[in-house]
């Protein structure tokens, strides 16, 4: 059995293998538990650093081990990022993998869906009732421009004449109006009476004479 059949759990030969979901799912807990493995060796460096440093002066034996070790963790943590790195990749392809297989799933559905629409058409047909129709919408057409067309019931009028009359009896207007205004010349005119204008009473002549004297003495006395 290989690495992978043993990871995801598969059988023999004969078994089935595991689903896309099933093995994506498997994947991302791998990587949960190699991200916590990372966390704890950079925890396991950081101590054995602090162990070198604290020893470097006193016990140099007891620094260099602690160094030995540093180098073994973070000879881990290295493999660790590329096992890492690979598990994300292999997780990557197989969710392109599993979004193309429903697309391509989700695609052959419809394509049956419209296979079954189109089941019962016969493109002749189409072509048949297509044409029907626009005939019937020409029919339609012809007879709505029929109905609206004005029918004269055998009175048919020459437009030009009409203006003509139309022309002779603007001119008689034009002409009746003009004898008109001219018949008004022969109008007598009133006389000029003959008899002298009644004079000014006595009152308002005296009345106008003080008026004057008014003014007169006003002015001497402005002076």
């Amino acid at each position: 059995m290989s690495v992978f059949g043993k990871l995801f759990g598969g059988g023999g030969k004969g078994g089935k293998g595991p689903s896309p979901q099933e093995a994506i799912q498997k994947l991302r807990e791998t990587e949960e538990m190699l991200t916590k493995k990372q966390e704890y060796l950079e925890q396991k460096i950081g101590a054995e650093l602090i162990i070198a440093k604290k020893n470097g002066t006193k016990n140099k034996r007891a620094a260099l081990q602690a160094l030995k070790r540093k180098k073994r963790y973070e000879k881990q943590l290295a493999q660790i990022d590329g096992t890492l790195s690979t598990i994300e990749f292999q997780r990557e392809a197989l969710e392109n993998a599993n979004t193309n297989t429903e697309v391509l799933k989700n695609m052959g559905f419809a394509a049956k869906a419209m296979k079954t629409a189109h089941e019962n058409m016969d493109i002749d047909k189409v072509d048949d009732l297509m044409q029907d129709i626009t005939e019937q919408q020409e029919l339609a057409q012809e007879i709505s421009d029929a109905i609206s067309r004005p029918v004269g019931f055998g009175e048919d009028y020459d437009e030009d004449e009409l203006l003509a009359e139309l022309e002779e009896l603007e001119q008689e207007e034009l002409d009746k109006n003009l004898l008109e205004i001219g018949g008004t010349e022969d109008v007598p005119l009133p006389s000029v009476p003959s008899n002298p204008l009644p004079k000014k009473p006595v009152a308002q002549k005296k009345r106008e004479e003080e008026d004057e004297d008014d003014m007169e003495e006003l002015k001497a006395w402005a002076m």
